[in-house]
């Protein structure tokens, strides 16, 4: 892969509600470390130039510096995140230098992604300027108007989204120099929606999942588990 500077800002504003405690999400312990040090991790693991910025709530910046001291965890710079998660990562990507080629964006609750998507993902960027990770879905779906009538959706035509999602630098800083919008549910949106940039889709993993909730933490204990013994 080619090689080029690359900022990484990793997303980390849960407060736990749907998990059903009182610690955020991505403090939990999965496999005996947290979530986001096993996200910080992957990154600087995949990518060990890249610049790491993680975005927390102000009022978790202290708990984290205090807790992450306790775990080997790689070097990353922590920013004050906003509202919104489109203004938290508006935060990140002015946090991260003006000489990168590249801006990733990762959702701090997504432990999982390996280093070989990582990098496939950097180079789908690098080819098309942009890059979204996506798998197909396995359930089938249908449609439900205001009538409650439903209809069949064709699942061929849908793909399941995840992070990271990758763009040039300068792509996605013009993309958030512009005001919140409802209709921005994660960065390819904003990109599209602000800019003529088509993004494009690159293959996700099924192991790349996001945990917001108890059922998922138990799927995410397998996948740990999993991976400690393939590592062996």
């Amino acid at each position: 892969m080619e090689q080029r500077a690359i900022g990484v800002v990793i997303v980390a504003g849960g407060s736990g509600n749907r998990m059903g405690g009182s610690m955020p999400k991505q403090f939990a312990l999965i496999g005996g470390e947290p979530i986001l040090v096993r996200t910080i991790n992957n990154f600087a693991s995949a990518l060990p130039t890249a610049k790491i910025v993680v975005v927390l709530p102000a009022s978790q910046i202290e708990f984290w510096k205090n807790y992450s001291a306790r775990f080997k965890v790689a070097r990353h710079k922590i920013v004050e995140g906003g509202k919104e998660r489109f203004h938290s990562v508006k935060n990140g990507i002015e946090a991260i230098s003006e000489y990168v080629d590249l801006i990733a964006v990762q959702d701090g609750v997504r432990p999982f992604a390996s280093k070989a998507m990582i990098l496939n993902t950097v180079q789908c960027a690098l080819d098309n300027g942009s890059a979204i990770p996506v798998i197909s879905p396995a359930d089938s779906f249908r449609a439900v108007d205001n009538n409650r009538q439903s209809s069949i959706v064709d699942r061929t035509k849908l793909k399941v989204v995840q992070t990271p999602q990758i763009f040039e630098a300068s792509l996605i800083r013009a993309a958030y120099n512009t005001t919140f919008d409802p209709r921005f549910t994660d960065d390819a949106s904003v990109v599209e929606t602000t800019t003529r940039h088509k993004v494009s889709l690159c293959e996700g993993e099924k192991t790349n999942i996001k945990i917001t909730t108890p059922d998922d933490m138990i799927i995410g204990e397998a996948i740990a588990l999993y991976i400690k013994e393939s590592c062996k």
